[in-house]
């Protein structure tokens, strides 16, 4: 397919934010259907829009909580409006809960937790 609005699109990452995370919202920023989006997301990343907007969202949460944000303010950043449902969708991702990642940094001698912190690493580099 080409798109050549699509195309031009330089920083997906900014139009992510920018769209709240959302597929509609994303399509309606780039100027296309929903369904052009998705065939051109699954013929440039393999990935229907949806998955590719959740591992962006997450890996951001990830780099968040690892500079030392909050769960709470990693959620309000990541346009979430409940906390528990960011949880939740990090758990989901990662396997762990983000107040245990923020443990593994306050407490980096705890085996257990850096099991789980490996765990996320190695996710992200085979996510990348």
């Amino acid at each position: 397919m080409n798109n050549s609005r699509l195309n031009q699109t330089q920083n997906w990452l900014d139009l992510a934010t920018e769209a709240s995370w959302s597929v509609a919202n994303l399509a309606k920023r780039s100027g296309v259907s929903v369904r052009a989006l998705e065939r051109y997301f699954l013929e440039n990343t393999g990935k229907p829009p949806k998955v590719w907007l959740t591992e962006q969202r997450q890996k951001k949460a990830l780099a968040l909580l690892r500079d030392s944000f909050s769960v709470k303010e990693t959620a309000i950043r990541l346009g979430y409006r409940y906390t528990n449902n960011f949880s939740r969708d990090f758990k989901m991702h990662w396997g762990c809960c983000p107040s245990e990642l923020i443990q593994v940094q306050a407490y980096p001698e705890h085996s257990k937790l850096n099991q789980l912190m490996a765990a996320a690493r190695m996710q992200v580099q085979q996510k990348a």
